[in-house]
């Protein structure tokens, strides 16, 4: 059983994983998530984290939201044909898919290894709006946007105005991160301690299931 305490130990590691794989990644972007796992797994096991097996699972879900992030600049894009557009478009749904499948299955390992822990609630059984899987998706996108509004602050082709104006939005962002943060630690406390229980709520995504996108389904009865 992974101690309550390796929980929440390893969840911090997770924040800082994902801004230091963000700086990392706009250098060497990993080929595939099975690469981010295998490099997880040997950076855990020299460090004897005992929460080793959370890491992998945010940091692929943080790829997943890397890649978006820079095919979704591609898309927005005026000067190129609607084939690019298209591209995109099924890069985007393709990725966006994986990443609530990792979201999905960090809720499932928190899930698993917060159970043993739980005290019996007093009273009704209380859920919070989001799961901390949905949160650290949140913080995965502010570790993003942070590193691109940095990037507009440090522009040598703009304004002073516009750097200034992106030096107040950059803190606001850290700010918002930092908040962030501190929220998904407190939910798990509040698992911990029976003000809440943790759950695993499936997004049951429908457009890219054949069986379930009337577009698909019906493109294949016409063909049929």
């Amino acid at each position: 059983m992974t101690r309550f305490e390796d929980i929440i130990a390893g969840m911090e590691r997770c924040f800082a994983a994902q801004h230091s794989a963000t700086e990392q990644w706009h250098e060497s972007e990993p080929e595939s998530v099975e690469a981010v796992a295998a490099c997880c797994a040997a950076d855990c096991a020299a460090d004897g984290d005992d929460a080793a097996g959370l890491l992998p699972l945010v940091l692929a879900q943080h790829l997943m939201n890397f890649k978006l992030w820079h095919v979704e600049d591609v898309a927005r894009r005026t000067d190129v044909g609607p084939e690019v557009i298209a591209d995109c478009k099924r890069r985007i749904d393709g990725y966006n898919q994986r990443r609530n499948d990792y979201m999905e299955k960090v809720d499932a390992w928190l899930v698993n290894a917060v159970t043993p822990h739980l005290v019996q609630a007093q009273g009704p059984v209380r859920y919070n709006s989001e799961s901390a899987g949905m949160a650290v998706d949140r913080l995965s996108i502010l570790s993003l946007k942070m590193y691109h509004m940095r990037e507009q602050t440090e522009r040598q082709d703009a304004d002073a105005a516009h750097v200034a104006r992106c030096a107040e939005k950059l803190a606001v962002l850290t700010e918002q991160r930092r908040d962030l943060a501190r929220a998904v630690l407190e939910l798990l406390e509040d698992y911990r301690s029976g003000h809440k229980q943790p759950k695993v709520y499936y997004q049951c995504k429908m457009y890219n299931d054949p069986s379930l996108n009337p577009q698909l389904y019906g493109a294949e009865k016409a063909k049929g």
